[in-house]
């Protein structure tokens, strides 16, 4: 019997066998990518299947399968014990994964084919991020940008708080300028799958801290029923003086710091909203690298207001709020406020 969603974590090792492209959009949390055709022997298939028959297919596809399954055999399960049991996944648990599967059961390794597949999977965490967020009790770390909620969740997952970081799995930090350096934004899938991967980990009983984040982070939606849920519950407000807040962005935004071409662009997004005359002044001391004089008047003239008008509306002030003011953002300075708000809940 093939195994279900549910048994995960019963296996040793979950194997995806899908093509490297499939697999890149999304995966198994921990899954490895031993794919029985390649991105280039998937398509030759899927043309052969659709312009002459299935017959010819399958006959081209099964002598492909079986080469790239005999390489993994000689490296991949060369030292595996008898006694490994792999999980094997396919598109819809069926001839890729099955063919592996039969091999791998043949040699005598207790392996098992996942019953329909990475679509069964897919389904099964839509389902869960409908269900899961309403089980925790959240606290919401709130405050402008540049006041440290990025560090603070640092400093309280390594006093062993449970966080959920959405802009580490999503890969940016949440504003116009948020696009992390060299490194592209997850698939809606791919984040959709950290995140239940995420929660699928933590324990209802404890709190788990996250960001005030918006519906989106970059290109990325937050699940409806986590941003709702986090909308709901109390906050952590930070207040930290401007001097700070300017001298953490001037640190983490340090990759933009040298190229005022990149950051004049991402500003001239700006200009419907903030007006030509507005941006252009910013430009100008982008172009004149007046770092801290442009980060300074960035959070007042823009920052400052948009964060204000979303707080209002999503995470307005509740009584079971709580307040910590902040001026060393250093990581010494966030482990102190971790262990102070961790006392104080």
């Amino acid at each position: 019997m093939p195994a279900t969603v549910d048994e995960l974590a019963a296996f040793d090792e979950i194997i995806d066998v899908r093509s490297p492209g499939e697999f890149a959009e999304d995966h198994i949390p921990g899954a490895i990518n031993l794919p029985v055709l390649s991105n280039a022997e998937r398509e030759r298939v899927g043309t052969l299947y659709k312009q002459v028959s299935s017959f010819e297919a399958k006959k081209i596809g099964a002598a492909l399968v079986a080469r790239n399954i005999a390489l993994h055999l000689d490296t991949w399960f060369a030292d595996k014990p008898k006694s490994y049991r792999p999980l094997v996944v396919c598109w819809r648990g069926g001839s890729r994964s099955g063919a592996l599967t039969h091999i791998l059961q043949k040699i005598g390794f207790a392996a098992m084919q996942l019953d329909g597949g990475y679509k069964a999977y897919r389904r099964h965490v839509v389902a869960e991020l409908t269900r899961l967020p309403a089980l925790f009790a959240y606290r919401v770390v709130s405050g402008p940008t540049g006041s440290g909620k990025s560090r603070l969740l640092l400093a309280l997952a390594s006093e062993d708080a449970q966080v959920l970081d959405l802009e580490v799995l999503a890969a940016h930090r949440g504003s116009l300028l948020g696009a992390l350096p060299g490194q592209a934004q997850p698939s809606q899938k791919s984040f959709e799958s950290a995140v239940w991967a995420a929660l699928n980990g933590f324990d209802p009983a404890r709190p788990v801290f996250v960001e005030s984040e918006s519906k989106k982070i970059g290109a990325l939606r937050v699940p409806d029923a986590l941003i709702a849920a986090m909308h709901a519950s109390p906050c952590l407000r930070l207040d930290v003086p401007q001097a700070a807040r300017v001298q953490l962005l001037t640190e983490d935004y340090a990759h933009f710091l040298h190229d005022p071409e990149t950051i004049n662009r991402q500003l001239g997004f700006l200009t419907a909203l903030r007006g030509s005359e507005t941006v252009a002044a910013w430009q100008a001391l982008a172009t004149r690298q007046a770092w801290p004089e442009l980060v300074a008047v960035l959070l007042e003239q823009h920052y400052d207001p948009a964060y204000l008008n979303s707080l209002s509306r999503n995470y307005a002030p509740a009584a079971t709020d709580l307040s910590f003011h902040a001026e060393d953002l250093s990581a010494s300075g966030m482990q102190q406020l971790a262990h102070k708000i961790l006392a104080a809940i």
